[in-house]
């Protein structure tokens, strides 16, 4: 009788990719589709950008904790955005 076991090396790297992506889209508290997940060496790092650094650090906790294990590197830059319209309209 063999007994099939679970290894600990964690699920492939391809389905960790997925799976980020789909985090990142799908979560409604990040709903980012403008970053991408690549694998570099062995870690998995997020490109793009988004419009703060809160919104950066925002995601980055949320794949922290979804994947503890996956060691995660962000190269996620801040648009630098022009002041909302309605602050500059005077009556």
């Amino acid at each position: 009788m063999t007994h099939h076991r679970d290894i600990d090396a964690g699920p492939p790297d391809e389905y960790v990719e997925a799976e980020i992506q789909r985090l990142l889209a799908e979560d409604p508290a990040v709903a980012e589709q403008g970053i991408t997940v690549v694998r570099r060496e062995r870690a998995i790092v997020l490109n793009g950008e988004v419009e703060s650094p809160h919104r950066r650090e925002e995601i980055l906790r949320r794949v922290s904790e979804r994947f503890p294990d996956v060691p995660i590197t962000s190269d996620i830059g801040v648009i630098r955005t022009h002041a909302p319209t309605e602050i500059e309209q005077l009556p």
